[in-house]
């Protein structure tokens, strides 16, 4: 009997009991295993992936995670970790995957990923268009210079109460309610602050996450109101690292890339932010400064 082409092989629902096989599968490519990251996004959000026919492990797999709250479906999608085992590349199988979850498991959902270099010409075939650029930063923070100011805001690590005045900015700002990802950065992350005014009332001006990733941490969500505060956040959560710091910045923010670089992190990389059924993503960008994690929008 012939044995089924690989395009045809059975594409199931990943659980968190995949995480070995996902990072696995990311070994296999040349990228980072990121077992607590894959963790949050099978958690959080539905995996699709096809069993390798050798046995072994995964032949496929991507992550999906939909915001908003809306009895017809998610207002937005997002779609990451696309990844093809190194023996089943260029057979089609990425493109058989994507086509199944974008036209027919999120078919009318408007969809978002960041796309490197490599995988962006798929995504444009399966009808993704660039709407921005995400520049990667991984370097040893340099605390010099960077002391607090009378006019810096008041930073402090985020309590149970900041939940609701946390989630009402993330979803002004996001354009979507992802409470299902924001509720789970106190267990995820090893450090999450928030900013404040100085006034009485001490309104929430931003907020953000510190996270383990290998040897990095990686710095996201950034929620800030504007460059100065979103400076402040990211100083105080090197001070509570020794290790390496990682983020994801909207090239938009070009006056917060140049300080990075002078405090002693690298660009790495660039990706396309992409998205399909919408124009562009909603939100306020001005106030978005970093993703939690790429793989989820």
């Amino acid at each position: 009997m012939t044995p089924p082409h690989i395009t045809d092989l059975p594409i199931r629902a990943l659980t968190v009991d995949d995480l070995h096989r996902c990072a696995d599968l990311s070994e296999d490519r040349g990228w980072l295993r990121e077992d607590h990251k894959w963790g949050l996004l099978l958690a959080a959000g539905n995996g699709f992936g096809v069993d390798a026919p050798d046995g072994r492990g995964l032949a496929a797999a991507c992550v999906v995670t939909r915001y908003g709250n809306t009895s017809a479906g998610p207002d937005l999608a997002a779609i990451g970790m696309v990844l093809v085992a190194d023996r089943y590349a260029r057979q089609g199988l990425g493109r058989a995957l994507m086509t199944h979850v974008c036209d027919g498991v999120l078919k009318g959902t408007a969809l978002t990923l960041h796309a490197t270099p490599h995988g962006r010409p798929l995504y444009e075939e399966l009808g993704f268009a660039t709407t921005g650029r995400a520049e990667m930063l991984v370097g040893t923070f340099q605390q010099e210079g960077a002391a607090d100011t009378e006019d810096a805001p008041h930073i402090r690590p985020a309590v149970a109460d900041d939940l609701p005045r946390i989630l009402r900015l993330d979803a002004e700002v996001f354009g979507a309610d992802r409470t299902h990802m924001i509720t789970r950065l106190p267990a995820f992350a090893d450090q999450l602050l928030v900013s404040e005014d100085h006034g009485a009332e001490g309104m929430l001006t931003g907020f953000a996450a510190a996270w383990p990733n290998m040897h990095t941490h990686v710095v996201g969500p950034l929620i800030a109101r504007d460059t100065g505060t979103a400076k402040a956040l990211i100083t105080a959560l090197a001070r509570g690292t020794t290790r390496p710091l990682r983020t994801d910045v909207d090239v938009r923010h070009e006056e917060l890339l140049a300080w990075l670089k002078q405090r002693g992190l690298e660009s790495v990389a660039f990706n396309a932010v992409m998205t399909r059924d919408i124009p562009d993503l909603p939100g306020d960008w001005t106030r978005r400064w970093a993703p939690l994690t790429v793989a989820a929008g």
